[in-house]
């Protein structure tokens, strides 16, 4: 399967950071939206790997005028962000989104749900071995809140990584080239647990949370990753906001309430696992690059 590149900016000659996500909004609402900015404006060259097109995410009527697909409307909104965050490119892998676990489009022949394994490998091994980044960033290993592209994402990246340095690895025509760092988005555990404890407080369920109520907030808490690095992007909120506005079909972010005062406190930083190289007992790091030439 082709992918669909789109370049934003001139990518110039020094760092590299790829994120391998799932869907437009991924790049805003989690972990590396503000990372997004913060290296871009460092002249860092910042791409975004994007596995579908939302085609399943929900939306309202309005948000449809102008537009004749789903898929349509939120590309259009994915390119919005992109600008607000400074990435250099958008790469698109062509599949359809999955839905949430359990639905019917987990079946769909085109889902990333449903698509060999070792296909998509391929295609983000070309990526790694074209863009040639130092680092790499992708979902942790229960895809944030278990949603079955950002599963499938977090499995291929981690295969992908290991294999772009392997010369014997489709494509051939391509020189391997190997990333020198790997990370997993995470959300600290701790701001969570007490937005889950506040959200009764104000007559919300944190069993039935987003848009469609099908994320079971009580579960993820359960989950628990270290984090290895916190960037500190406080001098990019604004950036960030602004791109996660733009994706108004997907209501952006809360900004009242308990989950509103959560992300307002735990947006100053992004934290990430590192999973190469293995991390040594008691790392901290402030930067995705640090020790890097």
């Amino acid at each position: 399967m082709p992918v669909e590149s789109i370049t934003l900016r001139p990518v110039q000659n020094g760092r590299a950071l790829l994120a391998c996500f799932a869907h437009p909004d991924d790049e805003s609402f989690g972990p590396g939206g503000g990372v997004f900015a913060r290296y871009g404006h460092a002249a860092v060259n910042t791409h975004l790997v994007c596995a579908t097109k939302g085609e399943v995410g929900s939306h309202d009527a309005e948000h449809m005028q102008g537009f004749s697909t789903v898929a349509e409307m939120r590309e259009a909104e994915l390119r919005a962000a992109a600008r607000e965050l400074d990435l250099s490119s958008i790469h698109f892998l062509g599949y359809r989104d999955s839905g949430m676990a359990g639905s019917a489009d987990n079946q769909h022949p085109d889902s990333l749900a449903a698509a060999p394994q070792a296909q998509v490998i391929s295609q983000l091994v070309q990526l790694i071995r074209q863009l040639q980044p130092q680092v790499v960033i992708t979902f942790d290993p229960i895809g944030g809140y278990r949603h079955p592209d950002h599963l499938a994402m977090h499995t291929a990246t981690l295969a992908a990584f290991r294999l772009a340095g392997d010369a014997s690895f489709e494509p051939r025509s391509l020189a391997a080239f190997t990333p020198e760092k790997l990370y997993y988005t995470v959300f600290p555990k701790y701001w969570l647990r007490i937005g889950v404890a506040l959200m009764p407080l104000f007559g919300q369920n944190p069993r039935a949370f987003g848009r469609n109520k099908d994320i079971d907030l009580v579960s993820i808490t359960s989950e628990q990753f270290p984090v290895h690095t916190r960037v500190d992007v406080r001098n990019y909120a604004e950036q960030k906001a602004a791109a996660a506005a733009c994706h108004k079909s997907q209501q952006g972010l809360p900004r009242r309430g308990p989950l509103g005062w959560l992300l307002r406190r735990s947006n100053r930083y992004e934290s990430f696992m590192r999973a190469y190289p293995p991390a040594p007992p008691g790392l901290r790091e402030s930067d995705l690059f640090a020790g890097l030439a």
